[in-house]
């Protein structure tokens, strides 16, 4: 074994230039850092033509995902829409209890001075409102606002009043302020949504129904074979069970919960007229559905 350790000059010499070439090697491999240079010139006019060209069309899909808003009368605006809007609750709130009082929005400036939203968010829709005629050409057909001549309402005793769970399209037409699409509306929202009504303060849920023409209606209709609604009692329904009411948002039926909750209990559904959001109509919505027993 002694003789296979036994080198020559020439062999020690080899060697050691074999050793210094990988040392020589791995200092190469650790310092030397080539200029490493972009095949592609990012500032050049045709690379900028071609990232511009991907930044429009990515705008225009933006743009095409963002939902249409078409002209509306800011007067008729349901939960629904003023949450696509981008309005809170309570702006929306401002605007319904405004109606009650058979009150209307007839410009930009009546709807910001009742529902107090921002001007940004304003900016946003108020282009897309669409007033009657008689508010944005006051001159027509010679009559001034509010001077039109009224016509002579009927009222029916409730034995002559058509039942709202049978009445047709033709039928609700006959009442001022009910046409074609809004008669639709109530016979598609009585039908699908409720499967038949089971009190007349359910027609303020349907869309484009404000107080007046609500009370021109029940003049003429009723409810005479309610559907049966099986009441919740409001001292131990979850939020989850009052939000299934027709026309309750989820944040409002938790609203109700905590109120109930902080009190230990309520006596009386009329204490509910206290929360914020609660307007009249919905209270007598949520009668139909909740019960203190």
């Amino acid at each position: 074994m002694k003789s296979q350790f036994v080198f020559n000059n020439k062999e020690r010499l080899g060697i050691l230039f074999l050793v210094a070439l990988i040392i020589g090697l791995l200092l190469f491999y650790f310092l030397y850092t080539p200029d490493r240079k972009s095949i592609i010139d990012i500032n050049s006019p045709e690379v900028l033509a071609i990232h511009a060209q991907i930044d429009s069309l990515q705008t225009i899909a933006l743009e095409k995902k963002k939902p249409k808003i078409y002209p509306f009368n800011p007067n008729f605006i349901t939960e629904y829409k003023a949450y696509t809007l981008g309005m809170s609750t309570e702006e929306h709130d401002r605007l319904l209890r405004f109606r009650e009082n058979d009150k209307w929005v007839n410009s930009v400036k009546d709807f910001k001075a009742v529902t107090g939203v921002s001007d940004s968010l304003l900016a946003t829709f108020s282009d897309n409102f669409k007033f009657p005629e008689w508010v944005t050409n006051p001159k027509t057909n010679g009559y001034a606002p509010g001077s039109f001549p009224k016509k002579k309402e009927v009222v029916l005793s409730y034995a002559q009043k058509t039942d709202l769970n049978t009445a047709t399209a033709e039928q609700l037409q006959v009442v001022s302020g009910i046409g074609p699409s809004i008669s639709e509306r109530i016979i598609k929202y009585r039908d699908r949504t409720l499967q038949g009504f089971s009190s007349d303060a359910q027609l303020a849920s349907v869309w484009g129904m404000d107080s007046a023409v609500i009370a021109r209606t029940l003049n003429r209709f009723a409810v005479k074979t309610p559907k049966i609604i099986e009441k919740m009692n409001v001292n131990t329904a979850s939020t989850s069970d009052i939000a299934t009411i027709k026309g309750i948002s989820f944040d409002l039926a938790k609203e109700i919960w905590e109120y109930r909750r902080l009190r230990e209990g309520i006596s009386s559904l009329d204490e509910l007229a206290k929360i914020d959001g609660i307007t009249s109509a919905k209270l007598n919505l949520i009668k139909l559905y909740l019960s203190v027993d």
